[in-house]
């Protein structure tokens, strides 16, 4: 009986796991978009003017630097009338029009207009809503992501209906008054209205119902090129005046103020504000990638951060001190230092800043701490330690355990080895719906931006900018 049972039992799993179709896989990472995908950063002005930073362009699955992708004259992806959508840790903040490109310091650059999420726009009279992407020419260049053409359709067809029932109002006066006398002065005759099957207004009824080949305006000749791929669609307009590029100032900084002014404020002056943007055409919806914890939960995991910090920064302390010791002498070396490294006091942070984030929507926390090591007092020899900026990476796994997947520490005189990383905010830059995590990352030959995925074990470089 248990063996009849038992077969029986298999036959009908087998036959209902048939049923349903191959089960999931968990580990498989999710198809990811092959662009065009653009990223870059909006900087917010106090005065409310808005730039855009471009830092990479992902083409066919590869990411390529924005700032020089096709860049003749104008990169592809700061080109006129490209629409960025703003997110911070996945949640739209609003969206950026570019309106002129250009250069700052020989470094390309855009200004545009930005709508904040829940603003009406000047220009539609209506709230702003997220993005929708919708064009019928299936066949056209590539396209970032841009709104959609919906509202002028829907605005011209509310045109022809209010002028279909305005001429049948006018009808209905005309047979109430039939019985009556003619007045002496026959009224204006009316302007006659579009065709029932048209949606062109009455000033433009001339066109031809078929639609014409987009072509560039006059003024766009200079960047016309039939290999060049289009990052925008529907047709400019042609009236308006473009420069292909320009060269622009620096945005006024709160170190610019006056300062009196300054000295007088008892407020907070504003600070310029750094949101990330994307500009997709076929990307997936976005997702939020904050990870709520309660107020408990969090001050737990500071405290275990901050324990791996103090244990990766004596870790390097004892590598360092066995490294710089003689050939002969290193095995001594290394049992004194590490003996000297437990005995050393709990080193003090300050600027700590803990950010968690849920990148994978599986709700296992990843934790980026950033902070900076207390300045100690010069020893006896008068040696003074330069206080380190340290970057802590970090996730979760099942037990709840923290595990290091990346730890830098520099200081103002090590850049050239390590650079100081900053982090800006988690992003889904490759369009999978999994974010990534955008630093701003800094060496003793400028500044650039890069792009990490978080793995298992490790951060794994998607875009590295150059300084």
């Amino acid at each position: 009986m248990f063996a009849v049972t038992l077969a029986v039992s298999t036959w009908l799993a087998s036959s209902w796991l048939v049923a349903q179709g191959p089960m999931p896989q968990y580990g498989r990472k999710p198809a990811s978009a092959k662009g065009p995908r653009a990223l870059g950063l909006v900087q917010l002005s106090p005065k409310g003017k808005a730039r855009l930073t471009p830092i990479a362009i992902m083409i066919d699955g590869k990411f390529y630097d924005a700032g020089s992708y096709k860049a003749a004259p104008v990169p592809m992806a700061l080109d006129f009338g490209i629409v960025y959508e703003g997110f911070r840790a996945g949640l739209s903040q609003g969206v950026f029009t570019i309106t002129q490109p250009g250069q700052l310091n020989h470094l390309w650059i855009a200004e545009g207009t930005w709508l904040p999420a829940g603003a009406i726009d000047p220009n539609q009279h209506k709230k702003y809503s997220t993005p929708v992407i919708a064009d019928d020419d299936k066949d056209g260049p590539p396209v970032l992501h841009r709104r959609s053409d919906h509202d002028s359709d829907s605005s011209s067809d509310s045109k022809d209906k209010n002028s279909k029932d305005k001429n049948k109002d006018k009808d209905t006066d005309k047979d109430k008054n039939k019985g009556q006398p003619k007045p002496a002065t026959p009224p204006a005759s009316p302007t006659a209205p579009p065709p029932a099957n048209s949606s062109t207004p009455p000033e433009t009824a001339e066109v031809p119902a078929a639609p014409e080949p987009l072509k560039p305006p006059a003024t766009d000749e200079t960047i016309e090129d039939p290999n060049r791929p289009r990052l925008r669609r529907g047709k400019p307009d042609s009236n308006a005046r473009l420069e292909p590029f320009t060269t622009f100032d620096p945005l006024p900084s709160t170190a610019q103020t006056d300062a009196k002014t300054a000295k007088d404020s008892a407020v907070a002056l504003p600070q310029i504000t750094f949101i990330p943007a994307i500009s997709d055409a076929g990307g997936p919806d976005p997702r939020p990638y904050t990870y709520d914890v309660k107020p408990a939960e969090e001050a737990g995991y500071r405290s275990k951060m901050l324990d791996l910090a103090t244990a990766q920064l004596r870790a390097q302390a004892n590598a360092a001190t066995k490294e710089a010791a003689p050939t002969g002498k290193r095995a001594s070396a290394s049992k004194s230092a590490g003996k000297s490294a437990s005995k050393l006091p709990k080193p003090a942070f300050d600027d700590v800043s803990l950010r968690i984030f849920d990148l994978s929507s599986s709700n296992q926390p990843v934790l980026v701490l950033s902070a900076r090591t207390h300045p100690t007092a010069a020893d006896a020899s008068g040696k003074f330690e330069e206080p380190k900026e340290i970057t802590l990476i970090a996730r979760t796994n099942l037990e709840g355990e923290l595990h290091k997947l990346f730890f830098s520490q520099t200081d103002s005189r090590h850049l050239d080895v390590a650079p100081r990383m900053e982090l800006i905010d988690a992003v889904d830059a490759d369009g999978d719906g999994r974010g990534e995590l955008l630093f701003r990352r800094t060496s003793d030959g400028g500044s650039a931006y890069a792009i990490y995925r978080v793995t298992a074990d490790q951060l794994w470089p998607l875009f590295e900018g150059t300084p």
